[in-house]
């Protein structure tokens, strides 16, 4: 691992020096050629949103993945700030209608039969429902972006609902030494209370300031089962509760209070994109093109911070909320610290309140609001 990644960064909180174990960095000293494709390329296609991110994520029928591939190239083509390539667009989204009407029973044969109905029902849609391609197809003849950009919106969401159907649990086997550890089996929701710990206000948009804000972040069992599911058992013990919250130009980081004794040694978890299963105790090279399922690469990505004592375990817990920003990336917005933490989820709700975080505020409380079963506990011996 490059050396800028194994000092910590000793940083000013209230007159008291901390030092973080989150070793970030603004630049690297150097680049190879074979970086350049990835960090320094426009075109690299990283997701802007948590949203998009988490869908990307799903495992799920590879004709479910060719039709969100295929509607996600039109996020690109709509981002063309000129005259819009509708007659792309168009070409694209016929594509996606034929698969869907082709592969229907490929599709549906993915779903399990207790949610065969939903399926049935949710399929209909995306072909020709409100939410569904028809609509979207007749927008882009329209050639009106902004109808385009929503109707997109809403059948990509038919697409991931789709997708969640045909991935009822990881899709992959844990390596035996993991079978003991916590693990989330698919998604769960966490809901962050958090608390102005110097009197002042939060000011979310469209709401009445207060002294305290709620943030919500779905986690990846998908990608990260052993992390997600060491957080979300944290959060449900409580572990979180009170704990203050940390500051740095890149993240907002929680103390790392817990007895060094409690919790799992969780190995740093990546999975590579391409790939159908983590890598445990490896970091990714971006430099040589690997890049992870779940990028750090996002603004309110949510990543554990590496172990005190080897960088192979993340932290048991100490997290983050990855402050993102395109002026510390390469142009192809990639953090130069992409694929050296184990990211588990993304702040989906409350974006707008992590700028407005600062260092002694509190997380008053973290429930796991969403996802207790899909958390796979261990046998108590």
């Amino acid at each position: 691992m490059n050396q800028l990644f194994k000092s910590a960064i000793p940083i000013i909180v209230c007159s008291v020096q901390i030092t973080l174990l989150l070793p970030f960095s603004d630049s690297l000293s150097y680049v190879s050629p074979a970086a350049k494709a990835v960090l320094y390329s426009p075109d690299t296609k990283v997701p802007r949103t948590g949203e998009v991110a988490l869908r990307k994520a799903i495992p799920a029928n590879a004709n479910m993945k060719a039709i969100q591939d295929t509607l996600e190239d039109i996020s690109y083509l709509l981002r063309i700030p000129q005259r819009k390539p509708y007659g792309s667009m168009e070409g694209n989204v016929k594509k996606a209608l034929k698969i869907a009407v082709d592969e229907k029973d490929s599709i549906l044969a993915s779903i399990p039969a207790e949610l065969k109905e939903r399926g049935t029902m949710v399929h209909a849609t995306l072909i020709d429902g409100k939410g569904g391609l028809q609509a979207l197809l007749q927008s882009i003849k329209e050639q009106d972006a902004d109808k385009v950009s929503m109707n997109l919106a809403s059948t990509l969401d038919t697409v991931a609902e789709v997708e969640l159907l045909q991935a009822p649990g990881l899709s992959f086997l844990l390596p035996k030494q993991y079978m003991q550890y916590p693990r989330l089996s698919g998604r769960g929701t966490v809901e962050f209370t958090i608390e102005k710990g110097d009197g002042s206000t939060f000011s979310p948009v469209g709401g009445e300031q207060r002294n305290t804000a709620t943030i919500q972040v779905v986690l990846d069992g998908y990608s990260a089962p052993l992390t997600a599911g060491n957080f979300a058992k944290l959060v449900m013990d409580g572990a979180y509760n009170g704990t203050k919250l940390n500051c740095t130009n890149q993240a907002i980081l929680s103390d790392n209070g817990l007895d060094k004794n409690n919790g799992f040694r969780v190995p740093l978890e990546i999975m590579p994109s391409g790939q159908f299963e983590p890598l445990y105790k490896t970091t990714l090279s971006v430099q040589d093109g690997e890049l992870p399922v779940l990028p750090l690469s996002v603004y309110g990505a949510v990543a554990m911070a590496h172990n005190e004592g080897s960088e192979e375990y993340s932290s048991p817990y100490q997290f983050f909320f990855y402050l993102y920003d395109k002026r510390s990336a390469g142009l192809g917005g990639i953090s130069f610290d992409e694929g050296q933490f184990s990211v588990f989820g993304y702040v989906t709700t409350g974006r707008d309140i992590l700028p407005q975080i600062k260092s002694g505020d509190i997380i008053r409380s973290a429930k796991l609001i969403e996802g207790q079963d899909r958390l796979v506990l261990p046998k108590e011996s």
